[in-house]
């Protein structure tokens, strides 16, 4: 696909660090070969050995001073250092390495946790969000069949003011890692109010607050899917929108729709699915399905490392 193969070159171009903590999952250990044979970036494959005793214990008082206010004890924020996903996450901090990827073998909670509390969150959104970057084959909409999905991965049910956070970072997530110009769609099971719903009626408060945090974007809603990614469905049901019948960022109203739509595409359209991307921090960071393939750590540590 070459969507992913531009990717993988950018990255190669970049030679940034990327921390792979999950020493122990051999799709891990597979794809940390591939990155580095393939020159995509370079790999830090985190097993316990490379964890230095005297950083780890620097680190858990670090985490210590930063949870304490939240209940965080020291003797608990050393029993999580004995996890090379915080000390990954802790270097990721510090500058020491680019970026992390995990996930084959912790759960989004875990490496979400990690990356909040460790990486800490990007002050301008004060969020954390996830997208999935989805290449369709044989498909002519979206940006030659490439799309931006979100939120797949993290919050169960945003708010109008972070739907329009997850567009903004869903946006430039597309600029830098597709080079793509972000066309926007606030999705829902309505057009320009053919429906009437609690859901329907945030995402129009979404894409005015949108406008007001980056009027830049091309952006609309409420859209239903056929309106956002097919022109001919567009002319119909909402000529006058500015994205209509060819969105390449598509904005879900929950959680729910998002994580079962990426799955449906993933599967059914045998697409490639790339991420969860992990967005709204101050660091980049991937999180995986634990179902995850050698080919999507690769192409997550790829993304990660154009993300830097």
């Amino acid at each position: 696909m070459d969507t992913i193969v531009t990717i993988r070159d950018k990255a190669r171009a970049r030679q940034k660090t990327i921390a792979l903590p999950e020493y122990n999952d051999k799709r891990v250990i597979e794809a940390a070969s591939v990155v580095e044979k393939e020159g995509i970036a370079r790999a830090l494959f985190l097993t316990p050995e490379k964890m230095d005793a005297r950083e780890c214990d620097r680190y858990a008082g670090m985490y210590y001073e930063l949870r304490k206010a939240k209940g965080m004890d020291l003797e608990t924020a050393r029993s999580l250092f004995k996890d090379p996903l915080y000390y990954a996450a802790m270097l990721t901090r510090e500058g020491k390495v680019d970026g992390f990827v995990a996930g084959a073998s912790h759960t989004t909670a875990d490496v979400c946790r990690a990356a909040i509390h460790c990486v800490g969150l990007d002050e301008r959104l004060m969020i954390a969000c996830s997208c999935f970057i989805m290449v369709v084959p044989d498909c002519r909409y979206g940006e030659n069949g490439t799309f931006v999905f979100a939120d797949c991965g993290v919050i169960p049910e945003p708010n109008a003011r972070q739907l329009a956070c997850i567009a903004v970072a869903s946006a430039e997530l597309a600029e830098k890692v597709l080079a793509a110009t972000p066309r926007i769609a606030f999705l829902s099971y309505s057009t320009k109010g053919s429906a009437e719903g609690r859901s329907v009626a945030k995402v129009p408060q979404a894409l005015a607050a949108l406008k007001e945090m980056a009027p830049q974007l091309s952006a609309d809603g409420e859209l239903q899917v056929d309106a956002a990614i097919v022109p001919e469905v567009a002319r119909i049901k909402f000529p006058d929108s500015p994205v209509g019948g060819k969105a390449n960022v598509l904005i879900f109203p929950n959680l729910e729709s998002g994580n079962i739509s990426y799955k449906i595409v993933e599967r059914l359209a045998k697409a490639r699915a790339v991420g969860p991307l992990l967005m709204g921090l101050k660091k980049p960071c991937s999180d995986l399905s634990r179902g995850c393939s050698v080919d999507d750590v690769v192409d997550c540590v790829a993304v990660t490392a154009v993300r830097c």
